[in-house]
């Protein structure tokens, strides 16, 4: 066996390192576009494989779990930089747009008072689920990771809150119909 249950050793971990961080950077610029980023996010990932201290029957599994989280910690970094950039051309675009005018600007604001008036009065585990969805942008997994819960329960709190907050609006005659 390649490790022990304790996972592997320092020989062992080195080994590994030097075999494989050139390969494994390659990925992670690949998705990522950036030396820096690479770099962090196959450091990220072997220190993930000491934390877990998975013990590997062979170098080449090791290597082979390396190589899935260097692709998967890197696309979320991809991921989540493109969601940066569309929030940041979503600002500018509607920061370039013709203001609106006062009666507009307070309809809006009554509205979003309004929205997080019914937010408020939904129970926590519905509420914090679509704060991180809608607020915070994140996804499915980052929200389960956050909330220690498995995506598909994610889907489904973030399903029924926005079901009970389009209960909550129309109650009081408002949004859809």
């Amino acid at each position: 066996m390649f490790a022990s249950s304790e996972g592997l050793g320092p020989k062992e971990l080195r080994e590994l390192y030097d075999r494989n961080f050139t390969m494994l950077f390659r990925v992670a610029w690949r998705i990522v576009g950036d030396e820096g980023s690479a770099e962090d996010i196959v450091h990220d990932s072997f220190a993930r494989l000491v934390e877990k201290r998975i013990p590997f029957p062979s170098p080449d599994d090791a290597k082979f779990w390396l190589i899935r989280v260097v692709k998967n910690n890197a696309l979320n970094v991809a991921k989540r930089r493109g969601r940066e950039a569309r929030a940041y051309e979503r600002y500018w675009r509607e920061s370039r747009e013709e203001s609106e005018s006062a009666e507009a600007v307070a309809i809006k604001a009554e509205a979003g008072a309004e929205v997080q008036a019914k937010l408020a009065l939904l129970p926590e585990k519905l509420r914090a689920v679509l704060v991180l969805k809608e607020y915070a942008l994140l996804s499915y997994r980052e929200i389960g990771r956050v909330l220690g819960i498995t995506e598909g329960n994610v889907k489904v709190r973030v399903f029924r809150a926005r079901e009970a907050l389009l209960s909550l609006m129309t109650e009081d005659g408002h949004g859809a119909s």
